[in-house]
């Protein structure tokens, strides 16, 4: 099992402690490709145009900032960096040892300046979204989508991939051929006198508790069918396949 996260924008850098040490991190492939948009990303950031390309507000000066430092800002672990509502949900530091363990190896997170990151990856905070264009770059989906095709292909092999991730992020990859059979999307919609309706800030809280529920499962399940019977267990939950990928569908009632 692959679970795939999106990253959040709320980060918890750190005022001291060891640079980003580009070989240690996972997917060193990728490391060519990290310094060309982080190199990019720290052109702009010095520039009077970075809250444009960046569509941030002046009050993010010190993130944009930050941004021109990324080779000797402190590290931070990814268990520690994000922390948003989703991460909030899932919740690493309170985790079990064992299930902190599965965690390390089955959960990735999507990023705009990294690519892709495990859990015990260091790197510094940055202010940077997939939806970006950056310039003499272009949209960062597109700068990513050949380098983590070839990546996360060899990554996921025969397992099943449960996509917590945003539309922004799944753009930068979507599983391909038999691969894509084994492809489900997580997503959430809440249900009011027999109305549903899509709800952005539960959703990630909800997808945060769908990756530590199954972390905490000790189970990798085969099939999105056996996904599906997973994750029934806590929520009340529909397998609908669309083409050759498949959509999971968290209810909440109110």
């Amino acid at each position: 099992m692959l679970i795939l996260l999106p990253p959040s924008e709320g980060k918890s850098g750190r005022v001291r402690g060891n640079a980003v040490h580009l070989p240690s991190l996972s997917f060193p492939e990728l490391n060519d490709v990290r310094e060309t948009v982080l190199e990019s990303l720290a052109k702009v950031s010095s520039t009077e145009d970075a809250y444009g390309v960046l569509n941030v507000g002046a009050s993010l000066a010190n993130e944009v900032e930050r941004n021109t430092r990324w080779r000797s800002e402190p590290s931070v672990p990814v268990s520690e960096l994000y922390s948003g509502v989703l991460f909030d949900a899932l919740g690493y530091s309170t985790l079990s040892p064992g299930t902190k363990r599965r965690a390390n190896t089955r959960l990735l997170v999507m990023s705009a300046a990294w690519g892709a990151l495990r859990m015990a990856d260091r790197v510094p905070a940055y202010r940077l979204s997939m939806g970006t264009t950056l310039p003499g770059l272009g949209p960062l989906a597109t700068v990513w989508r050949d380098p983590l095709a070839a990546t996360l292909e060899a990554v996921a092999g025969n397992s099943v991939i449960v996509d917590c991730r945003s539309s922004t992020y799944a753009a930068a990859w979507k599983p391909a051929g038999e691969q894509a059979a084994k492809w489900v999307a997580v997503s959430v919609v809440r249900e009011r006198g027999g109305v549903r309706s899509v709800v952005s800030h539960n959703a990630k809280h909800t997808r945060g508790l769908v990756a530590r529920h199954l972390l905490e499962s000790g189970k990798d399940p085969g099939t999105p069918k056996a996904l599906h019977k997973l994750i029934s267990e806590r929520w009340n939950a529909e397998l609908d396949r669309t083409g050759p990928a498949w959509t999971l569908t968290v209810v909440e009632h109110d």
